[in-house]
């Protein structure tokens, strides 16, 4: 079975409140079926909901709380509704000492599955320029950064991590050693916390040109036993998909040969297509 567990519903065009519907998310399953997925996972940015405004001190993260949850999850739960083979998600932010208000925010919605996203680091962004590695040595801005990851999966707020090393993101890398110690370190983490990590094809697309996580960070969650999803991490129909067959060919090379699938924040694991 091929999944894609990660991407987002929100029009590009749509202007300052965003447009949500079930029409467009049956382009993303049209397009889906182009490139071999049987199941979609719609995971759009919390950020982007004004329900979530009040939870943030990113001003850039506040600027953007302009949508309607209730739109999102309704254009999901319709599509679900006509047949379509799509999952209800949401890609959530982590950040320490809003856990409860955020719990409480995401309680009433009926969640296939929920992403844990670090984003942000000790108010420096990961994937933003200038980032947390311009900001500090970049081993310390990678030790950080999995600090707030390891706390993300503990967090008891999260089904799977998506792209865990995004710190990555501008190619810049801690040493082999220190890379080394923070990857047993994490996995040890996630496995401990029974939640999945991602494999994503999203980081082809980005300065560093690589899938998400390193061959070493998924081998060692491998060894630990700790479950995959796959993702492009679309933002739009024709991304569906995209390079999954890599994704793919990564999981097997560490050892995978299943897949997890989600229904109602319940898993269970699939032979990998």
């Amino acid at each position: 079975m091929i999944v894609d567990y990660h991407m987002h519903l929100r029009k590009p065009e749509s202007g300052p409140v965003g447009s949500y519907s079930a029409a467009y998310a049956e382009e993303y399953v049209t397009q889906g079926r182009l490139a071999g997925v049987d199941e979609i996972g719609f995971t759009e940015h919390i950020f982007k909901f004004r329900e979530s405004k009040e939870l943030w001190q990113i001003e850039w993260m506040r600027e953007r709380c302009t949508d309607g949850l209730d739109d999102y999850v309704g254009a999901v739960t319709e599509a679900r509704s006509r047949g379509l083979p799509v999952k209800l998600g949401l890609e959530v932010d982590f950040f320490p000492g809003i856990e409860r208000q955020l719990a409480e925010l995401l309680e009433p919605y009926p969640w296939d599955y929920l992403l844990g996203s670090v984003h942000y680091v000790d108010g420096f962004p990961v994937d933003q320029e200038p980032g947390l590695v311009h900001r500090i040595p970049v081993g310390e801005a990678w030790r950080r950064y999995f600090v707030w990851l390891r706390d993300a999966a503990r967090s008891g707020l999260f089904d799977c991590l998506s792209h865990p090393d995004l710190i990555k993101f501008f190619g810049m890398r801690a040493s082999d050693e220190e890379r080394q110690y923070l990857y047993i370190e994490t996995a040890d983490a996630i496995e401990a916390a029974g939640v999945c990590v991602e494999v994503s094809t999203a980081g082809l697309y980005k300065p560093v040109g690589e899938l998400y996580p390193d061959r070493e960070l998924l081998a060692a969650c491998c060894e630990r036993g700790v479950p995959i999803t796959l993702a492009s991490d679309a933002h739009e129909p024709g991304h569906v998909g995209r390079d999954l067959d890599q994704a793919v060919a990564l999981a097997r090379e560490v050892g995978y040969e299943t897949v997890t699938v989600f229904e109602l924040r319940e898993r269970r694991q699939e032979p990998l297509g």
